[in-house]
């Protein structure tokens, strides 16, 4: 059977760029050859293949009516000209590069031979490209591969191939030799493929200046949603305020569950440098103050906040600066003094106490700051903490006023200070700090004192000092082997904890898979057992306070991983089962239903009675929901 390879140069989609952008590779100078090796067309076909690989001949005569006519100047040598041109005839596959019909219209000016130039680049014509195309062909003829997976699979090679080759400097020689835009690099940007390639390559050299423009290239084009993870756009202001708006617009409108999902990839990018710090907070500062939205993009302000201060940044003059601490410099030195050093002192609280307690007291606004709340619940609540009791009712008090005072504003003036709820937050923090900082008190005095740990816990920013102080004291290694009750008294309170801050499930569910993970080796094999069946009554409890698909998830992909004792497993789905009814949403039920379908699971829960709780619940989610779909 006779194979003929028809080289087309039609190309529906954009050619690749016809420029060696990268050093030679193992397969010689062709690998190194992006123009003659693939191109970035828009898809595969069974015939014709090959015309996706090319760039068309229009595309070639563009570029080169684009350099100058005079580059053979009078005064050039023609025998130097033919020299300089028949060393480019020699190279491989030189009929495929771009310049091609220039290198021919000076080499015929400068009185060269048509039958030598037409001998060289014959003998050099390797077809690295159309064999390329032809190998493709015969996958989809012969072996009935699907052309869109044939086309990946080239178009993931020359990716590969590009990202080990690529030389920036040959890239940057792009511009100052054709001094525009290249057409091919405007159709490229608009397929997904090399967009990522881009953004790879641009990751790997930030100081390309044909990288850089690339990306402004692709921000231009509307796609700046996809280059929140790039470092070259944070150094681009045109570039990184089209991201940020987007970013911040996505984030906004896509709740709680999008917000934990892209929220560390936000905050990388504008942690970027101190420049993209700045822009944005400033940015984020005056949106913060619109009355739609302006709570969500204070949330993330505040966010971002934490993950600069954990990878050891110090924000603090920044944050300081875009509040309204400006105006109130005693109290910004004070708040800039203990941020800094990561601790609060007895000096700056009585400064800040003296402010908050006279007649005209500063924005209750100052003193909400993240990372300053954090320190008091350091100084309050963990066990063996230590302040100096002349001044404790000062730390309370600050703490309490944070909390619990509402401002009433009004084109920027504030008109009224409701403190009703002042004086009982005081008292409930100073309660709950008596009983979990006293280390002469016990587990059986906790459990006498449970009622009033229960009244106090009402208040949310007791409720999170109490989880502080439990996440203190169970990550102890010795805590639970001391322990001789069922359920510690710690482990119940956050079951209160649950019951009353629906804010609070996140950190709940965070404290019990840690403790839930953790390999409590001064513990038997049994002992361990009940431990972690005391926390998954704890998860239960969560999911019966309304936190169900997060503790549903873990549980599956605990049964996913296979790191987690089966019989665990199967005790988490009779106890959830005990305390679920229908109707039951598809969400759940996607969630929920593959547990119990699962081998391991189905026909090993012992059932009491008649009633099969297993099998109820797969025949009503099958007859309510896989008929449905």
């Amino acid at each position: 059977m006779a194979l003929r390879l028809e080289v087309s140069l039609s190309c529906r989609g954009p050619g690749f760029p016809q420029r060696r952008l990268f050093t030679p590779g193992p397969m010689g100078e062709s690998s190194g050859r992006s123009g003659g090796s693939a191109g970035a067309g828009g898809g595969l076909r069974a015939k014709g293949i090959s015309d996706e690989y090319f760039g068309s001949a229009a595309d070639w005569e563009e570029q080169d009516g684009s350099m100058h006519d005079d580059d053979d100047g009078d005064g050039e040598d023609d025998a130097e000209v033919q020299q300089e041109c028949l060393q480019k005839f020699s190279s491989r596959d030189y009929i495929m590069e771009p310049p091609i019909f220039n290198s021919l219209k000076r080499y015929f000016q400068a009185g060269g031979s048509p039958e030598h130039v037409i001998q060289m680049l014959s003998e050099n014509y390797t077809a690295v490209a159309q064999t390329v195309n032809l190998l493709a062909e015969w996958l989809i003829q012969t072996a009935g591969v699907e052309p869109s997976h044939v086309q990946e699979t080239v178009e993931n090679h020359l990716k590969s191939l590009l990202i080990k080759h690529f030389d920036p400097r040959k890239a940057d020689s792009i511009f100052t030799e054709e001094g525009e835009t290249p057409a091919w690099l405007e159709q490229m940007i608009a397929h997904v493929t090399w967009r990522d390639l881009f953004y790879k390559l641009a990751e790997a050299h930030p100081d390309c200046l044909m990288l850089n423009f690339t990306v402004k290239l692709i921000s231009d084009a509307g796609y700046q949603g996809e280059i929140t993870s790039v470092s070259t756009a944070c150094q681009q202001l045109e570039v990184f305020s089209r991201v940020l708006r987007t970013s911040l617009a996505t984030l906004v409108d896509g709740g709680e569950e999008h917000l934990e999902k892209n929220l560390p990839e936000f905050a990388k990018m504008v942690c970027h440098g101190e420049h993209t710090y700045l822009y944005a907070q400033s940015i984020m500062s005056v949106l913060a103050q619109e009355e739609q939205g302006g709570a969500a993009v204070r949330r993330i302000a505040q966010e971002v906040q934490r993950y600069a201060h954990e990878k050891g940044h110090d924000a603090s003059q920044i944050t300081l600066a875009l509040g309204t601490a400006a105006s109130y410099p005693r109290a910004c030195q004070a708040l800039g003094a203990m941020l800094s050093k990561g601790a609060l002192n007895p000096a700056d609280i009585t400064v800040l106490y003296k402010m908050f307690t006279s007649m005209d007291p500063p924005p209750v606004e100052l003193i909400r700051v993240p990372a300053f709340l954090d320190l008091f619940m350091q100084s309050l609540f963990k066990p063996g903490s230590k302040i100096n009791p002349e001044h404790k009712h000062k730390y309370i008090y600050i703490l309490a006023y944070a909390a619990s005072v509402v401002e009433s504003w009004k084109k920027n003036k504030r008109f009224n200070i409701n403190k009703d709820e002042l004086k009982s937050t005081s008292k409930a923090i100073e309660t709950v700090h008596n009983l979990c900082c006293n280390e002469n008190k016990g587990a059986s005095e906790l459990v006498a004192e449970l009622g009033t740990l229960y009244q106090c816990i009402r208040f949310p920013v007791v409720a999170m000092g109490v989880l502080k102080w439990v996440d203190w004291t169970v990550s102890e290694p010795s805590y639970f082997q001391l322990q001789t009750d069922h359920t510690p008294v710690h482990l119940a309170l956050l079951d209160e904890i649950s019951t009353c801050h629906q804010l609070l499930h996140p950190q709940v569910l965070q404290l019990l898979v840690k403790l839930f993970e953790t390999e409590h080796s001064q513990l038997d094999v049994m002992e361990q057992l009940e431990l972690k069946k005391t926390l998954l009554d704890r998860m239960v409890h969560l999911l019966s306070r309304g936190y169900v698909l997060p503790v549903v998830s873990y549980m599956r992909k605990c049964l996913e991983k296979l790191n987690t004792d089966i019989s665990l497993i199967r005790y988490f789905v009779t106890e959830v089962l005990d305390v679920i009814a229908p109707p039951y949403t598809s969400d759940f039920v996607h969630l929920f239903l593959p547990i119990l379908e699962n081998d391991s699971i189905v026909g090993t829960i012992k059932t009491e009675g008649e009633c099969d709780a297993v099998a109820e619940f797969i025949a009503h989610c099958k007859s309510n929901f896989i008929m449905m779909n």
